[in-house]
Order: structure tokens, then C-alpha cells, then sequence
């Protein structure tokens, strides 16, 4: 049975080519493509494909918000972010959503298949320079004196909505709390876990 593939690109030559790449190799069909997320949204839970390729910088709401709204929406939909973006905090935000895999839109076409067999077969692949990234950030992060347990509750609600990628104004929303109190409990949070990143904060989060 070919692997189903649904692609979230605003890039029209873009989402065309990885179209035609997907379509025309054994084993894998392109069942839908999609210029945004609102779109997307609407369409992938009855597209119902197993693999989706998913942009971060979209018009609108972006990616990694579109795969967090999808983990709910259709939880046996896998992820993969297709990005230029490089940077920690994307990634851990892509991830934390629910991406289950990180490749920059420089893959090579092969290698873009491959990783759509790996996260099939239920692995997480990623581009070989995105996984150092990602094991460097947490090897950075040592053991804190003052682990988040010694957060104050709502410490470490602000704490856990960071770890799922929210904004912050998405977490002011959510808490219903203002902005600039989110960023009083962030500075409060890097000061306890002695970290001065998001990714650091995170990392310790996800590793207690």
C-alpha cells in the first residue's frame, strides 16, 4: 500500500514540486495540498493522510500551531515540519506541538522520502544538522539546583504551555492573565531554573 502524503506549503513552485516528487515515486501518493493552514485544518481530517509536510512560515496561522490544532483534530495524522527555519526555538516548538519530525527544505529529494518511510515505521526523523542542534541544547542544560518542582503552581502552567510552543500571548490568553505578567513569570522561571533561553527552560522541563 503507497504511504499518503498531504502537503501544507504557500510557496505555489514549491508545493508543486514536492507534488510531482512525491507522485511520481513507488510507494508513496500525493492525496491533497493545501496554501495555508485555515485551509488545511478544514481539509486534512477528511483527507485522512498518514504523512503530512508541513511549512512554519505560513499566511495567517502559522505551521506549528497548525500541527497542534491537528494533533487534536486527527491524532493518527504524523507531522513534518519543512522549514528554513534552523533556529532552537522553532524547533523545540514544532516538536513540543506534535511534529514528529524537523527537515529543511534544502533535503534532497531522496532523502525526503526516506524520511517519510522513517516516520511511517513511527520514527522521527530529522536533518542530521537539526538533531545536533537539538542534542547540544539539551547537553547544555545541566542538572538545576532548584528543579521545576520548586516552581509555584502557576510557574509552571506558564512553564508547561512553553514546553507545548505556545506565544506568549497565547499563553496570557489561555491563563487569562495579561502579557506583561507572562513575561514577570518567564523572567521569574529562567531565574529559578538559571537558564536564559526558552529552549533551556524547556529542555530542563522536559527532562524531569
Amino acid at each position: 500500500m503507497a504511504i499518503t502524503v498531504s502537503i501544507v506549503e504557500d510557496n505555489d513552485q514549491l508545493r508543486g514540486t514536492l507534488a510531482r516528487v512525491i507522485g511520481r515515486a513507488e510507494g508513496f501518493k500525493c492525496v491533497s495540498q493545501y496554501p495555508n493552514a485555515e485551509a488545511a485544518l478544514a481539509g486534512l481530517p477528511k483527507d485522512n493522510p498518514e504523512v503530512v509536510l508541513m511549512d512554519i512560515n505560513l499566511p495567517g496561522m502559522n505551521g506549528v500551531e497548525c500541527v497542534r490544532q491537528l494533533k487534536q483534530l486527527a491524532p493518527n495524522i504524523q507531522s513534518v515540519m519543512l522549514t528554513v527555519y534552523e533556529d532552537t526555538d522553532n524547533i523545540f516548538a514544532a516538536l513540543a506541538a506534535g511534529a514528529s519530525g524537523y527537515l529543511l527544505k534544502r533535503t534532497k529529494s531522496a532523502e525526503l522520502l526516506e524520511a517519510i518511510r522513517e516516520v511511517h515505521r513511527g520514527g522521527s526523523p530529522m536533518t542530521t544538522h537539526i538533531a545536533r542542534k537539538v542534542t547540544q541544547s539539551f547537553q547544555r542544560v545541566g542538572p538545576s539546583p532548584q528543579p521545576a518542582e520548586n516552581l509555584s503552581q502557576r510557574e509552571q502552567e506558564v512553564l508547561d504551555c512553553l514546553s507545548q510552543g505556545f506565544l506568549y500571548k497565547e499563553i496570557a490568553d489561555k491563563l487569562g492573565i495579561s502579557y506583561e505578567t507572562v513575561h514577570t513569570y518567564i523572567r521569574r522561571i529562567y531565574e529559578k531554573l538559571q537558564v536564559r533561553t526558552r529552549t533551556e527552560a524547556v529542555a530542563k522541563f522536559l527532562r524531569r
